[in-house]
């Protein structure tokens, strides 16, 4: 039932069961691209878990991923022990193979939205989900996993993105992330608007933008490098002690600066396919923009992350980041 749930969501059309028993507890739709799991019981320590795929259509290894999770629940190879929200992003885009149809839904992830069209609606459907489903569990620490798939090549293929916020990030959550063959971390300096930053800015969830590898069609990806990956989500799902190692063994990046387009002329000074983290000496020209002129690295080398010249006006064109030290994750 959950993988005909996965693949009836994908198809546009609706079960006409809605809940149903698994080993360990209950399922239950909540609505498009959204299913509680409820244990039968839980210990006061397990998190209430959000799992969210595909809020760029585009990125399909995490749907995939999660179709093996939810296939060995359905199959009784994991036993459900903790409350999930699992989430399906932009559904339109999904079934597209689009990134988004008309505006980045991961740009919209914020309170007061009020903003029209098809995007805007299912961000406030998705935040009205996160919201219920963190208020049904508030005795509960919050943990928010949004995985995704880069798109372009990255010399740290899994990296994980910590949004800005107050909240601090439990030093546990470190070393999972690293057990789970996590290459990097990213903190991010600003307010972002993005699906985790919503869960971590407004709720005070633990929650990550995961990357994990490179954005490709369904049925071209190779889920081996996951592995690790799929087996942090299964320990979390059975509330078990997942996989750690220390926090050290990851590279840690800080934001320096953000590069937005402001003029339709706005471009980058380098190719189209260079790799996420990709290093530019002090002096360098990144880029050039009628609006704000040129941007040229100063006296310190930085690194580019997601560039994207072809951003709608007035979004972010790149991050700017420089090397940052491992947080104290208790060890």
């Amino acid at each position: 039932m959950l993988s005909e749930w996965l693949e009836a969501s994908l198809d546009g059309r609706s079960l006409a069961t809605k809940d149903g028993s698994l080993a360990g507890g209950r399922y239950r739709i909540e609505g498009a691209g959204l299913l509680e799991l409820t244990p039968t019981a839980a210990s006061e320590t397990a998190p209430a878990l959000i799992l969210s795929v595909g809020v760029h259509g585009n990125e399909t290894a995490p749907i995939e991923l999660l179709g093996e999770l939810l296939a060995r629940l359905e199959a009784g190879l994991l036993r459900l022990a903790t409350p999930t929200l699992v989430i399906l992003g932009n559904l339109e885009a999904i079934r597209a193979g689009s990134r988004y149809v008309d505006t980045n839904l991961n740009r919209l992830f914020r309170r007061g939205l009020d903003a029209a069209g098809m995007e805007p609606d299912r961000a406030r459907a998705l935040m009205s989900a996160v919201d219920a489903f963190y208020a049904r569990h508030a005795d509960r620490p919050r943990l928010h996993y949004d995985l995704h798939t880069a798109i372009r090549d990255s010399q740290y293929p899994r990296f994980a993105v910590d949004p800005y916020a107050e909240t601090v990030t439990p030093a546990a959550q470190w070393r999972w992330l690293a057990g789970a063959d996590i290459q990097a971390v990213l903190h991010q300096h600003a307010h972002s608007w993005t699906f985790s930053h919503y869960s971590k800015h407004y709720l005070g969830a633990a929650a990550f933008t995961l990357e994990l590898g490179r954005a490709l069609p369904f049925g071209d990806n190779d889920l081996a490098p996951l592995a690790p990956m799929a087996r942090l989500l299964e320990a979390l799902i059975e509330d078990r002690p997942p996989a750690s190692r220390p926090a050290e063994t990851m590279a840690f990046f800080r934001v320096e600066h953000e590069l937005r387009r402001h003029a339709e002329d706005f471009r980058l000074c380098f190719p189209d396919d260079t790799p996420n983290f990709t290093e530019f000496a002090a002096g360098t020209r990144l880029a050039e923009d009628a609006v704000d002129g040129p941007f040229t690295v100063g006296e310190r080398p930085l690194r580019v992350v997601f560039p994207n010249a072809s951003v709608e006006i007035g979004a972010r064109a790149a991050l700017l980041v420089s090397a940052a030290t491992a947080p104290d994750d208790g060890t």
